[in-house]
């Protein structure tokens, strides 16, 4: 099982993003190598019950191809929402082959949203029609997650970390608004660094 990163983003939509790391890195991983390991991040971020999971493997194994199809169709996705906030980010326009890509995505998904009713509240939820269908429920509820994001007043607080290696995108929850690293441990703590060796440089230069 992929090791999914415990640094959130704070938003689901740009969660999925991390499941490439270290994006601008010549360490660049891919953790989606099949889709097993779409379901493991979705069982990872409690989307899934692990009877789900084990259904939808099941599914999986009946329909390769199907599955096969599913996973790259969700990496599309996965890169188009990450072009699209990391460009929302920089206070620039998305491209409009990654938004139309987003609205063709989030069409196919509305069109299997429904509303259950409880005992005393409503939900959301997905009816699927067939096993193809049930295979794409991960990314039904990531683009859902964008569409929401892209028309949730919190849209300008999604920042991407300012390490040039990085950029992780995620939405700044913080109090004052200026959060810089997706993670003060690792990002953070190495520009500090940077900046230090690069001032202690400068100094004995100038000696």
């Amino acid at each position: 099982m992929p090791e999914f990163d415990t640094v959130p983003g704070n938003w689901l939509c740009l969660d999925f993003t991390h499941t490439l790391t270290a994006r601008y890195s010549p360490d660049r991983q891919e953790l989606l190598h099949n889709y097993n390991d779409l379901l493991a991040w979705g069982l990872y971020m409690r989307l899934l019950t692990e009877e789900e999971e084990r259904q939808l493997l099941q599914v999986a194994e009946r329909h390769p191809l199907e599955a096969a199809k599913t996973l790259e169709n969700a990496i599309r996705l996965r890169e188009a929402v990450y072009r699209m906030f990391y460009a929302i980010s920089e206070d620039t326009k998305p491209q409009e082959d990654d938004m139309a890509l987003l609205n063709a995505t989030l069409a196919r998904a509305m069109s299997h949203a429904c509303i259950l009713m409880g005992e005393d509240n409503f939900t959301w939820d997905w009816f699927e029609k067939s096993d193809a269908d049930r295979l794409e429920r991960l990314s039904w509820l990531v683009v859902r997650s964008a569409a929401d994001l892209l028309t949730s007043e919190k849209l300008h607080d999604v920042r991407a970390c300012a390490a040039d290696d990085c950029r992780w995108l995620f939405l700044d929850i913080s109090k004052n608004h200026s959060r810089r690293w997706c993670d003060m441990q690792t990002c953070g703590n190495q520009a500090k660094a940077r900046k230090h060796y690069s001032r202690k440089k400068s100094a004995s230069t100038a000696m």
